[in-house]
């Protein structure tokens, strides 16, 4: 009976791991065992990365509402406050557009929880 080999599909395997570090600068792309841990890592980056994407979105929103709700004489904390109070359901990303965008329907907002 013939000796079975892998041979197809260790090379498929390397050509996924290689084409995975297309575009990684220098040895990176180009020599398995770097392209293996190179992208070992970058796909630990990219799990963590997805969490921290959605912890800084919030940081910003939290930010702009900040500002807009100072510039209408309210602290961030009073305001979001008050709106719990009102029952105005708007969660923080909707409420940063309305910031940037459109300052007029935002302080409407802020007057009408005042």
């Amino acid at each position: 009976m013939p000796r079975a080999n892998t041979r197809v599909a260790s090379r498929n395997r390397r050509k996924k791991v290689l084409k995975a570090a297309k575009g990684y600068w220098g040895r990176r792309s180009k020599l398995i065992e770097n392209a293996l841990d190179a992208t070992k890592k970058a796909g630990i980056y990219a799990y963590r990365d997805r969490k921290v994407k959605k912890r800084k979105f919030r940081e910003l929103w939290i930010v702009r509402i900040n500002a807009a709700a100072r510039l209408n004489g309210m602290k961030y904390s009073e305001f979001m406050h008050k709106l719990s109070e009102k029952e105005i359901k708007l969660d923080r990303k909707v409420l940063a557009y309305m910031a940037v965008h459109d300052a007029d329907a935002f302080k409407n907002l802020v007057e009408s929880v005042r």
